[in-house]
């Protein structure tokens, strides 16, 4: 049998076919690498804008807690939070949140809250507002989110987490007023949820997310 044409054009292809095999498992398993480490980078590289002048020295990516919805945070998604450490001591929470009420749908962003309970970024990181007026949101376009930079629950009063048109303290943008209010609500939630859960975002513990209030 071994003499046979026909087995020996089968064993050739099927060594043929298990060296192919292989070789797409092998290019797999390196692409897959590249486009982990990518997505790593690109993720480090979205969250920095939320941690201007703070020292850590961890991945920001690499202690991650995940709060499974409902929760007390803005939006109705599994919310991500980031912690942010130097050495063994925390530094700051990024969390995922959506602002529910943007004009033309959510708004996923990124709030940055320190230790001290101050914001230290707020950074935009999807929407659907509109070209031109709601989406000046955007840290590219204008700084608007920067005047969140600092400030607290405290700072300004509660009463005042409001856009200017509302009677509260932050600017609004021209000729746009529910992108803007959506998000300073987004923002002043989330501070209310790390003042009440500070403790339980940071526990050493795996099961970290299990402690937090939901």
């Amino acid at each position: 049998m071994a003499d046979n044409p026909v087995f020996r054009s089968g064993l050739t292809l099927a060594a043929i076919a298990a060296i192919c095999t292989a070789l797409v498992a092998f290019t797999y398993q390196l692409t897959d690498e590249r486009i982990a480490a990518n997505d790593k980078a690109w993720l480090e590289q979205s969250l920095q804008p939320a941690l201007s002048g703070l020292f850590f020295d961890s991945g920001v990516s690499e202690s991650i807690v995940t709060i499974p919805a409902p929760h007390a945070l803005p939006g109705s998604d599994d919310a991500i939070i980031y912690r942010v450490y130097s050495g063994e001591l925390p530094v700051a929470a990024l969390f995922v949140v959506s602002a529910r009420d943007g004009y033309a749908g959510a708004i996923k962003i990124l709030v940055g809250v320190d230790i001290d309970a101050k914001v230290t970024g707020v950074h935009v990181l999807a929407h659907r507002e509109t070209p031109g007026l709601g989406d000046r949101i955007e840290s590219n376009k204008t700084d608007w989110v920067r005047q969140f930079d600092g400030r607290s629950l405290g700072d300004p009063v509660a009463g005042n987490w409001k856009i200017k048109r509302d009677g509260g303290e932050f600017d609004q943008l021209t000729g746009a007023s529910v992108t803007p209010r959506a998000v300073v609500k987004a923002i002043r939630e989330t501070l209310e949820y790390f003042d009440a859960n500070s403790a339980a975002i940071f526990a050493a513990a795996a099961d970290a997310a299990d402690e937090v209030v939901e």
